[in-house]
């Protein structure tokens, strides 16, 4: 049987372990946090006390944290990964992080016989729930290769974007497309609003029209229009206003250090900022809505 690592169990490390589980593999897990550990027990999980005691037996390991400089501190501590891991153990960042920090990792990783692979997700906790995310994968294909069966228990398309750090690259910039667009679909329902249109309708409309997009149809920031949204749920996250704020400081960092033009995400990233410190920071990304009301 593969055992499998899992470091990292919030709003998406819980839901793809217990897939993992559900698939039948051994996971053993750890998080700083003692109750993200224990919600996971009744699933199956086994419990550990340190990175070094989850990875020691590891076949595979996965990480799932908020920052580079956390997954690089699990990766690079005396009692992290690299030190303590198996050689040729298979490592799968899912984070989404600075591709500079990925790509440093992926060297680093080698000199530890570590293979490792940058495996950043979209879809938000509903797909990670379904085990419907979207992988993008980044690294050595023979890897990549090797890991895919265990990757489908966790998405339906997992797409190999290239060399290390490239499904980093994919990540940020999805979620620059994805930030600038849940602000127009917000704007946009908005103005619709105050035009005397119905909501309901407006969406009928809209998303059989040339405004259609993913924001709009899969993750519809008004309330009671989609299915499972978080408008639906006073917009309890999902996937947090600052985590949208943080990807989009990445896509302008990795815009800076290409020299490439970003005014929509430059706005967007003030937007969001703003939404944050009005002390929104917790709320899901698509309650931006409420800055335009």
């Amino acid at each position: 049987m593969t055992n499998i690592s899992f470091i990292g169990l919030g709003h998406m490390g819980n839901p793809m372990t217990k897939n993992l589980l559900k698939a039948g593999y051994r996971v053993s897990v750890y998080d700083i946090v003692p109750a993200a550990i224990e919600a996971l027990l009744p699933f199956g999980a086994i419990p550990t006390h340190s990175i070094q005691d989850a990875v020691k037996e590891a076949d595979v390991i996965f990480t799932m944290l908020q920052t580079g400089q956390q997954v690089y501190d699990t990766c690079m501590s005396s009692n992290g990964i690299f030190a303590n891991a198996k050689k040729n153990v298979l490592y799968i960042d899912c984070s989404s992080i600075e591709i500079s920090t990925t790509r440093e990792l992926h060297l680093i990783s080698i000199k530890h016989h570590i293979r490792m692979l940058d495996a950043p997700v979209s879809g938000g906790v509903s797909s990670a729930e379904a085990g419907t995310l979207t992988m993008m994968v980044g690294g050595d294909e023979s890897y990549f290769a090797e890991i895919t069966s265990i990757l489908e228990k966790l998405g339906k398309k997992i797409i190999h974007a290239g060399t290390a750090g490239n499904g980093q690259a994919a990540k940020i910039c999805n979620n620059l497309i994805l930030g600038i667009s849940m602000i127009a679909v917000a704007e946009g329902f908005t103005l619709a609003e105050k035009l005397g249109l119905d909501p309901k309708k407006f969406f009928e409309i809209s998303s059989n029209a040339s405004g259609q997009c993913w924001a709009m149809t899969s993750y519809c920031p008004v309330p009671n229009i989609v299915e499972k949204v978080p408008a639906n749920n006073h917009y309890q996250p999902g996937f947090m206003a600052t985590m949208m704020l943080k990807d989009l400081g990445l896509a302008e960092a990795a815009a800076t250090d290409v020299n490439a033009s970003l005014p929509l995400g430059t706005k967007a990233t003030e937007l969001y900022q703003l939404f944050v410190k009005e002390g929104h920071g917790k709320v899901d990304f698509s309650g931006i809505i409420k800055m335009f009301n």
